[in-house]
């Protein structure tokens, strides 16, 4: 395992999900949330694309097509953030979060994925 690959994992989760439920908690989104989403998703494309180099590839699994989607979420997530914000529409502000925690949910899918396979391989 790539150690630097996995620290900018961790700081992937921390600074996405600083972002998702500080938005969630003050109930409005905010620039400073929006951030921490770009944030998140430099950390998980940039981790990934370590562990990438690491194995030689993606992986053709649960992991390897979650990892694709929840990137690709988190990018159409942070732009919309974005553009809600520009356009300062008052609605989406408010009601924002629905959608945040929705693919922050889906990027654990493959967060945790690794962990739940090697959990089970040892238990055969």
């Amino acid at each position: 395992m790539n150690p630097l690959a996995v620290i900018i994992i961790n700081l992937a989760l921390l600074f996405y999900s600083i972002g998702v439920w500080s938005e969630r908690l003050q109930g409005r989104l905010k620039v400073w949330h929006t951030a921490f989403f770009w944030l998140g998703l430099v950390c998980d494309t940039w981790g990934t694309g370590l562990m990438f180099e690491f194995v030689g590839g993606m992986s053709y699994d649960i992991h390897g097509y979650s990892g694709v989607l929840a990137i690709a979420l988190m990018f159409i997530h942070a732009l919309w953030a974005t553009v809600v914000l520009v356009r300062k529409d008052e609605k989406m502000i408010l009601s924002f979060h629905k959608f945040s925690i929705f693919v922050w949910l889906i990027w654990l899918i493959p967060y945790f994925s690794p962990m739940v396979f090697r959990m089970i391989e040892a238990g055969r």
